[in-house]
């Protein structure tokens, strides 16, 4: 009765991901020991893609939450809720992962509050437990459950940040944009264009990267090549979907829109 509801979290379909180091490795070692794993890099440099092959090339179900600062324990856990057979416990989605051995993806995880996230300390630690304290009852991780999460430590502050006690509970593999030949090939790959208009989608996103900290929070991440790259391959002009995908979206700042535009008209 149990698996059929993982059904709707399982992932059919091979996702595409370029190794580029050796994560894989290292992901499957760290599932293996039941390690937590946290996943680090900037916005949009494959993260999450990662995550959703590793569910797939390990044969479970992936649970992801995309975390925000709104976001109570009770989120992640489960709550009483009236219905038609009167008030019923309905599982949140950390619960149905650690009951049904599925991996829970808390995405982004420094963007909810700390007195939150600490509900997964007793399941990163040798107990593997989760305290349903409304409902009176402790969940023992299923032995196939997993955590991972992520965050973008280019948005750290004093007040987004993760607790060290949270921290060290987690095996930590650092992420970053590939090298532009690999990055050219995903991007094509992704996008469905040829390999030299993704090589040209990727020199643009160096020259962003590099205004990082001048003006830029972030520079053009793959995920942004790879909108353009699709629109390019729907017909759009290059360097209107350029625009449209690479520009506006991280800027309002006229000087910068003008350099961004300088680099496009250069690199294409």
């Amino acid at each position: 009765m149990l698996e059929p509801m993982m059904d709707a979290y399982r992932i059919a379909d091979e996702p595409y991901y370029r190794s580029v180091a050796h994560e894989i490795e290292l992901f499957e070692a760290a599932y293996d020991s039941r390690t937590p794993v946290m996943l680090k890099g900037p916005t949009g440099c494959g993260k999450t893609r990662f995550v959703e092959h590793m569910a797939w090339r390990l044969g479970r179900p992936l649970i992801t939450v995309s975390c925000h600062e709104d976001m109570t324990a009770s989120d992640l856990v489960g709550r009483y809720l009236l219905d038609a057979d009167g008030t019923v416990w309905h599982d949140g989605p950390l619960t149905l992962a650690v009951r049904h051995g599925a991996i829970c993806y808390l995405d982004e995880i420094v963007e909810a509050r700390q007195d939150t996230t600490v509900v997964i300390h007793s399941l990163t630690d040798d107990r593997r437990i989760l305290p349903l304290e409304k409902k009176n009852e402790v969940v023992v991780a299923h032995p196939d459950f997993q955590v991972v999460i992520s965050y973008n430590p280019g948005y750290q502050s004093v007040l987004k940040d993760l607790k060290e006690s949270t921290k060290q509970r987690f095996g930590a593999i650092a992420f970053s944009y590939p090298d532009l030949t690999i990055e050219a090939e995903i991007v094509g790959r992704e996008a469905g264009i040829d390999l030299e208009m993704a090589a040209k989608l990727v020199r643009i996103a160096e020259r962003s990267r590099n205004l990082r900290g001048k003006g830029l929070d972030e520079g053009t991440s793959t995920r942004m090549l790879i909108n353009a790259g699709r629109l390019i391959a729907k017909g759009v002009p290059p360097a209107r979907a350029c625009q449209f995908a690479m520009v506006v979206p991280i800027t309002d700042d006229a000087d910068i829109r003008d350099a961004l535009t300088g680099a496009i008209d250069a690199c294409l």
